[in-house]
């Protein structure tokens, strides 16, 4: 539980989050168009998402060789 928390709180993730809340926000009050927002958020989750994708794969790859030698 607590390794989660931590994880969840790391600058990407907040920035992930706090994005979210504020786009959502914004498209829900009508101040950005439905469209805009689809973009904005598209590209902030596929960032978070693909970075994270990423660092496992490096993760598995450092585990690989470790378990090599």
């Amino acid at each position: 539980m607590k390794t989660r928390l931590s994880k969840l709180l790391t600058v990407k993730s907040l920035v992930t989050m706090t994005l979210t809340i504020i786009f959502s926000f914004l498209a829900v009050t009508g101040k950005i168009p439905t469209r805009d927002y689809m973009t904005i958020y598209t590209v902030i989750i596929s960032f978070y998402f693909g970075t994270q994708a990423e660092k496992n794969v490096s993760r598995e790859t450092r585990e690989v060789r470790n378990n090599a030698d």
